[in-house]
């Protein structure tokens, strides 16, 4: 079983990969993706956006990163993914899942499940562009506005030279209503010889067990349920060896918050870095009472001594 931390764009940066992976339980990361139109980017560019790159596509607990490309030009994309490689990815994923409504007017993310044909053309261009030892990964939904296409895109990126396919079970129009309908995996499965991930709406390790009875993969891609609760990659490995599960208590998860809060001073503006922690704080209210006390507190916060002062920093230091 190969667990797998999602990309989420504005959400999972450098840092939060940084934090989360040294939890334990995750076998690779995704960046963020990186949105192509009609030209070759820069490496600083890459390098804004996968850092890690600078340090053999690992993140700090030397978890493996992979590159996410995200366009609707073949060619460009395939230039992209070779650049990306020379940089250090190991490895190439596409992203054919994104919902949002400004990526998806442009041609990018899960608008392009409506074009079976174009993404066998972009998967087999990067194959075709990258080195052969190098592997090409796709990340889909289950179609636009319905699952009837979702057989004959898996098997457009199949057959394009995809190595393995994240599929999150949703469509575009569902967004992240609830639920995943991971009644569809199966169907995916049986059509491509590649290995299928699951990816929806797993919270918890009793979601995971559900998921894998309905869908009957191992491998597993968690998201927002991995953000909110640090440690269920962990968790998951662990029940899947039969161990004894121990959720981290608040207590463990504060030197993270310590942590994440003295990498986001370092690496943002005195501006950015209050709401950036916010941000991931009003996730974690979801498992543990203290976040919802901490947020409430914080909500209005702005001064970076004073966020430090209610984490338990005695000082920061502004970038």
């Amino acid at each position: 079983m190969q667990i797998a931390l999602a990309p989420m764009e504005g959400l999972v940066d450098n840092i939060l990969r940084d934090v989360l992976t040294r939890v334990g339980g995750i076998d690779w990361c995704v960046t963020e993706f990186i949105r192509i139109n009609d030209r070759l980017l820069t490496p600083t560019y890459f390098h804004k956006l996968a850092p890690e790159l600078l340090t053999g596509a690992r993140t700090g607990a030397g978890v493996p990163l992979r590159v996410q490309l995200l366009g609707s030009d073949p060619v460009c994309l395939a230039e992209n993914a070779a650049l990306a490689c020379e940089l250090g990815s190991q490895v190439i994923d596409l992203n054919f899942g994104c919902p949002a409504k400004t990526v998806n007017k442009s041609r990018g993310g899960a608008v392009l499940l409506k074009e079976p044909e174009l993404l066998n053309e972009i998967v087999t261009h990067v194959r075709r562009a990258v080195p052969g030892h190098i592997p090409v990964t796709a990340k889909m939904r289950l179609g636009f506005d319905s699952p009837d296409g979702a057989l004959v895109c898996a098997t457009a990126l199949a057959e394009g030279g995809a190595a393995h396919i994240v599929v999150h079970a949703r469509t575009k129009t569902d967004g992240y209503k609830p639920p995943a309908h991971w009644e569809w995996i199966p169907r995916v499965q049986e059509v491509v010889k590649v290995p299928v991930f699951a990816n929806g709406d797993i919270w918890s390790v009793e979601d995971w067990r559900r998921c894998r009875e309905i869908s009957g993969v191992e491998d597993i891609m968690l998201g927002r349920g991995l953000v909110s609760r640090p440690d269920l990659a962990r968790q998951i490995a662990a029940a899947r060896a039969g161990e004894e599960v121990v959720p981290m208590s608040w207590a463990e998860l504060q030197p993270m918050l310590q942590d994440f809060w003295g990498q986001v001073v370092e690496q943002l503006t005195p501006r950015q870095a209050p709401g950036r922690l916010k941000q991931w704080l009003a996730m974690l209210t979801r498992n543990y009472p203290e976040a919802a006390t901490l947020f409430s507190a914080l909500r209005r916060e702005t001064e970076l001594d004073a966020v430090g002062h209610l984490l338990g920093v005695k000082r920061t230091e502004a970038a």
